[in-house]
């Protein structure tokens, strides 16, 4: 049985449970992992506590240190990592290996701010009373995080949780994806050998009815989750007090205007509607045109989604491989036959094949359809004509999530019109919303969440500052 990591070490509790780890192109057994139980947990929860003192004295230097020796560990291994990835998510290899790149991007991004992390000086020289004293700023890390994370980005999501922290100096327990652990579990070896404290860190598989004591213990200090907006609403409440960062759904929206490039556009959506099947939050699900670019980009739609490539994840070429399971790509290919029940046109695609959902384009989807109003997370999107650019920002804020949204234009005045206007934490000119550099803010408003990721952000939201005022005299 693959171990999972306790208190930094690899180990293989007298409790666990085995959780077996499909492939999911060809459906072949990956591994046998073993599964924490709730005392497990606890376990880990205690290690943790017992290294905040040993993670909080470690030096900024230090920090960058371990997490540059971990990145260095990773890369040696990534064609491996590349590997375990397109099993174990079934995600194409190209996006396998962008992931591998990115999140050493992520582990070396978190290194370098973490060399940032010094004492700031604060005028407060307005008044009488502050007269010659001085002040002084640091921060100081939390506590004990708790990391839950999800299946999509198995590697990087995890990286973009665990190297913040540990540039902050907060020990961690992760409880990654049950149906993709091992990628998690590939970080846990790259950090039991980097210099890091007894106990401060643990990865361990497990129930997720099980990690919910990551959201009421209270040594945790810190929950960051990232998945569903009812998984992720649910641990909040649950929280209380403890500082909260909820990375959850969405239903992108994207906007096309008259004055776009249509050509480049159309290859844009398309890449970002049905990459890896459509399984990120920031996909684009929603196609909002203006009247007089609408039957251009129609026709350059279609076209563009008829090339697309579907199939085993491990041939180079292929965007679109297996959703996560059969049972995911069912619900796909119900929320399409509703949308079309109600009156919508498939214009591409609508076919499945087990796991492997054709990448489809909907016209004409009434409004209260599931494709519009919840996320679809799955290889389909919804092409839909406006008037004017202006109800097309009406329309791409009709909904609860809030993640972010692109802007096809070469209007300066309508991309900062959409600035304003779009009720989103990002707005994209030029790309779809699906595109995001690793070291940019990254999170939503809404019901998609609150706090933001990225590492300058997270070790923000991992520390809390402490001020000293000195009167010199």
């Amino acid at each position: 049985m693959h171990p999972l990591f306790l208190g930094g070490l690899p180990a293989v509790p007298d409790d666990a449970r085995p959780l077996d780890v499909f492939d999911k192109a060809d459906g072949s057994l990956l591994a046998t992992v073993a599964c924490a139980s709730v005392a497990t947990i606890e376990r880990a929860l205690e290690d943790a506590a017992d290294a905040r003192t040993a993670m909080a004295a470690l030096s900024p230097p230090e920090r960058a240190a371990i997490l540059g020796r971990a990145a260095d560990r990773l890369e040696a291994r990534g064609e491996e990592l590349v590997d375990l990835i397109v099993g174990e998510a079934g995600k194409p290899i190209a996006a396998a290996r962008a992931e591998v790149e990115r999140c050493l991007a992520t582990f070396r991004l978190s290194a370098a701010e973490a060399l940032g992390l010094c004492d700031e000086a604060l005028p407060i020289h307005f008044g009488e009373q502050a007269r010659g004293r001085v002040a002084l700023r640091r921060r100081f890390p939390v506590g004990v995080a708790g990391f839950i994370t999800p299946f999509n980005f198995p590697l990087n999501l995890v990286a973009h949780k665990v190297a913040p922290a540990i540039a902050a100096g907060c020990p961690f327990v992760l409880k990654p994806a049950s149906l993709t652990p091992l990628s998690a579990l590939a970080i846990g070896e790259a950090l039991a050998g980097a210099g890091l404290p007894a106990g401060a860190f643990s990865v361990l598989p497990a129930r997720g009815a099980d990690a919910e004591v990551l959201a009421t213990d209270p040594r945790v200090a810190k929950l960051s989750f990232t998945g569903s907006d009812v998984v992720g609403w649910r641990l909040h409440a649950l929280a209380g007090r403890k500082r909260c960062t909820l990375e959850l759904g969405g239903n992108a929206a994207v906007i096309v205007d008259e004055t776009a490039d249509i050509e480049r556009a159309a290859r844009a959506i398309v890449r970002g509607a049905f990459g890896q099947a459509g399984q990120s939050c920031i996909s684009v699900q929603r196609i909002l045109v203006t009247s007089e670019a609408h039957a251009a980009l129609r026709a350059a739609l279609v076209d563009a989604t008829r090339e697309v490539r579907a199939g085993d994840p491990r041939e180079d070429g292929v965007l679109v491989g297996p959703m996560i399971t059969e049972r995911e790509a069912e619900r796909v290919e119900a929320w399409i036959a509703e949308a079309v029940g109600g009156g919508a046109r498939v214009l591409v695609g609508g076919g499945r094949d087990g796991a492997l959902v054709e990448p489809t384009l909907l016209e004409s989807v009434p409004p209260g359809s599931r494709i519009l109003d919840e996320e679809a997370f799955g290889p389909v999107a919804a092409l839909a004509e406006v008037p004017d650019f202006e109800a097309a920002l009406r329309e791409a804020n009709r909904t609860r999530f809030g993640l972010q949204a692109g802007v096809f234009t070469r209007d300066l005045g309508r991309a900062h019109r959409a600035w304003d206007a779009l009720e989103v934490a990002g707005v994209i000119v030029g790309d779809v919303p699906t595109w995001r550099a690793d070291a940019m803010p990254y999170g939503g408003i809404k019901d998609s969440g609150i706090g933001r990721e990225g590492p300058r952000h997270a070790i923000d939201a991992l520390c809390e500052w402490r001020l000293m005022v000195v009167d010199p005299s």
